[in-house]
């Protein structure tokens, strides 16, 4: 075990010690501050002159909740997401206890899980990189001369590169809340949700939490995905060009073969484990348990040709 922590500390040195690196994180701040920038921008162009209660808001919102649980191609989960909606919005109205403004800290936080599709772009390029740099630099040789099983080699370039997707998570959650303090400030409302039985009041901050754990699922698997065809591939650039196409058309194809049971088996399917939490499935058949089942297999199987490859290989050519 500290052999193993001796390497990933090697390892987290020298991706500290590359210029990209730093440059991620200079960008993943700079967008999420452009991202409230523009926000307030646009929200303050937009609603000029025009001014709605968030009574009239909550209401309209109740209307769509009550027309989408009528709807007999709901399942079991997003009729419960549903049901959940229309009893908050019920005692926000019943009990004049308002939302969060949509341009407020609160409500950045909330959403800041969205911008993590950034941290999959950077995860991605790190985990492609990582090993692939060794053989291209040459350095993969004097790596494996040190008197450290293979395995421990590669383990420790792929716990440093997943140690970095979750710094890079932590860093856009706190860097949301600084941006949407700065142009927002903190807004008046409570945050409420659905417990099962009753609406209850909550912690955004929990609720931000959630969701980021959910949606880095497919940080965590697009990751291991990079990191697999750069081990097995030695090549970078073929790596990081296949695991942004899968990531941007990825989802398209579930929508293309929604009609179809194959689907049910399809990766991208269950990367966005944030769909049983907001009731939004583009395939309605399937439930977290299997998305979770599904998702492991992949791992298991990326993980299993990477180190196949990496015990196999000739390093002396």
């Amino acid at each position: 075990m500290a052999r193993l922590l001796k390497l990933m500390q090697n390892e987290w040195m020298k991706l500290w010690s590359k210029k990209a690196s730093w440059m991620m994180v200079f960008l993943l701040v700079l967008l999420l501050f452009a991202s409230a920038a523009i926000g307030k921008y646009v929200n303050s162009t937009a609603n000029e002159g025009v001014e709605e209660s968030w009574q009239a808001v909550t209401a309209a919102q109740l209307e769509v909740n009550k027309a989408m649980i009528m709807d007999p191609a709901m399942n079991d989960a997003q009729k419960d997401y549903h049901t959940g909606q229309i009893a908050i919005a019920e005692y926000r109205l019943e009990n004049d206890v308002r939302p969060f403004e949509f341009t407020s800290m609160q409500q950045g936080v909330i959403d800041a899980h969205e911008m993590l599709s950034i941290v999959t772009l950077f995860t991605v390029i790190i985990a492609a990189g990582i090993t692939a740099s060794e053989f291209s630099q040459g350095t993969i040789k004097m790596l494996l001369t040190r008197p450290v099983r293979r395995w421990k080699v590669l383990t420790s370039k792929y716990l440093t590169t997943m140690v970095f997707a979750v710094l890079l998570s932590v860093i856009t959650l706190f860097t949301a809340a600084l941006a949407g303090l700065i142009f927002f400030g903190i807004g008046e409302g409570t945050f409420l949700e659905w417990n099962g039985s009753e609406v209850v009041e909550g912690s955004y901050w929990l609720e931000a939490v959630k969701l980021f754990i959910l949606s880095f699922a497919s940080v965590w698997i697009l990751g291991t995905f990079a990191f697999m065809l750069g081990t097995v591939f030695r090549s970078s650039s073929l790596a990081i060009g296949l695991s942004i196409f899968l990531m941007f058309t990825g989802i398209q194809a579930v929508f293309l073969l929604s009609n179809y049971e194959v689907i049910k088996y399809y990766l991208f399917t269950h990367t966005d484990l944030t769909q049983f939490y907001n009731g939004f499935m583009p395939v309605p058949d399937i439930t977290m348990t299997m998305s979770l089942i599904v998702l492991a297999v992949y791992f298991l199987l990326f993980l299993g040709i990477s180190y196949w490859t990496f015990s196999k290989r000739d390093i002396t050519a």
